[in-house]
């Protein structure tokens, strides 16, 4: 850092360098903070102390925590999805100083009933020009929409399968809902009419994942179970554009800028095996994909080719859910430098996006197995992270865990640590002055005790 301030001040770099430098530092220093926490009871709540001294498990959601998001606008307030059907909302400035031992309690909490869910929650996103209102999607074939102040549904719809995700495009104002299912088609739900729009039909299995382009309102991409990632245009009568194929590195080039992909073609894969995790660059110039096959694929947007990245043999993946990685904001790192935070299994990896290189590995001291409690009782599972979610506008990430933990992770820097160790050594010394103060005072005491025991005789 110090060189990087010497070469601002000399004017050797810009502004903007200097910026991603350090961002780019901070990026790589990121590390668990156990001293924040996120409890579902008000117990925790008096007796912080005691929760620690007994090292007990604070659990946001008891029976495991599926999905989480953050809002865009404020970059305030988390959403977290629970297995047992519960949805909390935080409030991550609730707590002004973080460096202390802290618990995050929900701002509110949608349970089990009636009218909200019935099972799992699979898929949680914030309106995308509006924070007040927030959707849902379960393993009990339903979306929802909630009212974020008041925490009321405002709209259900029966999809009629398992919903393992659904998406809101950032950019467009038609406020169509891609959802995929069970069912082989991907189902558009528009929210004006409250009817479903229409449906893209090509896949031959369960859709596990769908995500809309950064910059094109009508295109959105999809992976299923039949191992297809496949990219559709929603005012096509056909709607597929094509198909992502991992044996093509050089990729086809279409009549017109929109349609620069993939012809279809039926053999065409993405993965040898389930495909459950797709999404976009922020800048709209690449796509990623996860499967079963234990591998990430980074895909040209403008031409469908697979860049050929390669992250290694650490990857695991094995779950049927979505899973998502998160990609901080390309700004962060500067271009051709971004990086990719992947959910792989009890741990989260930190790769450089366009390489493959592996950064870092992120760990916390957390178990192997858990016990989760749900409306069956408690059980032994087996501790992995579901699901990422970054936090704009700072260095922060947050994960979630079938434990029913939530973890925040944070910069902790070399300077950090040195600040810290200093602060405990002042501590220190603060702790043996008092003490030698003590001790002056009680042998003062005892010279004092001793004179006024002693009997005088006057001659």
């Amino acid at each position: 850092m110090n060189s990087h301030l010497i070469n601002r001040s000399l004017g050797a770099i810009s502004e903007q360098v200097f910026q991603q430098a350090e961002t780019t530092r901070l990026l790589h220093a990121l590390q668990p903070a156990p001293n924040i926490q996120y409890s579902s009871s008000n117990e925790d709540r008096e007796d912080v102390e005691a929760a620690e001294r007994a090292e007990s498990r604070v659990c946001a959601h008891p029976a495991g925590v599926n999905c989480l998001e953050i809002d865009n606008f404020e970059s305030r307030y988390l959403l977290s999805g629970g297995a047992d059907s519960s949805i909390h909302i935080w409030d991550l400035e609730a707590v002004e100083n973080t460096t202390q031992s802290c618990i995050y309690h929900p701002l509110g909490t949608v349970r089990k009933s009636p009218s909200s869910h019935n099972f799992g929650v699979t898929e949680l996103s914030f309106y995308p020009f509006d924070s007040f209102a927030f959707l849902s999607s379960s393993y009990d074939h339903y979306l929802k929409i909630y009212s974020t102040e008041t925490l009321e549904v405002s709209a259900s719809f029966d999809l009629s399968s398992v919903v393992y995700s659904h998406a809101l495009s950032p950019v467009a104002d038609h406020l169509l809902v891609a959802c995929v299912t069970q069912h082989p088609a991907v189902r558009l739900v528009d929210l004006r009419s409250g009817a479903s729009a229409h449906s893209l039909a090509g896949h031959s299995g369960a859709v596990l994942s769908v995500a809309w382009s950064p910059y094109n309102v009508n295109i959105l991409a999809t992976a299923g179970s039949d191992g297809t990632a496949r990219l559709w245009d929603i005012r096509r009568s056909t709607g597929c554009l094509g198909l992502l194929d991992l044996e093509d590195s050089v990729g086809t080039i279409g009549n017109t800028a929109m349609e620069r992909i993939l012809r279809p073609i039926d053999r065409r894969k993405a993965h040898v095996g389930a495909c459950n995790g797709v999404a976009w660059t922020d800048d709209g110039d690449y796509l990623i994909t996860a499967g079963h096959d234990e591998r990430i694929r980074i895909w040209s947007a403008t031409t469908g080719a697979n860049t050929l990245s390669h992250f290694g043999p650490t990857i695991k993946n094995a779950n049927f859910s979505t899973l998502l990685p998160v990609l901080p904001p390309g700004y962060l790192t500067g271009p051709g430098k971004q990086v990719m935070f992947y959910p792989n299994d009890n741990e989260i990896l930190m790769f450089d996006l366009l390489e493959g290189t592996l950064h870092k590995r992120l760990k916390a001291p957390w178990i192997t197995v858990a016990q989760a409690r749900g409306s069956m009782g408690q059980r032994n599972i087996r501790n992995r992270v579901t699901a990422l979610a970054w936090r704009s506008g700072h260095i922060e990430l947050y994960s979630a865990h079938s434990d029913g933990v939530i973890r925040t992770w944070m910069p902790r820097t070399k300077e950090d640590a040195e600040l810290e160790a200093e602060e405990l050594e002042e501590a220190a010394g603060a702790m043996d002055e008092d003490k030698n103060r003590k001790r002056k005072r009680e042998a003062l005491n005892e010279v004092y005790r001793d004179l006024t025991r002693q009997k005088l005789t006057f001659h």
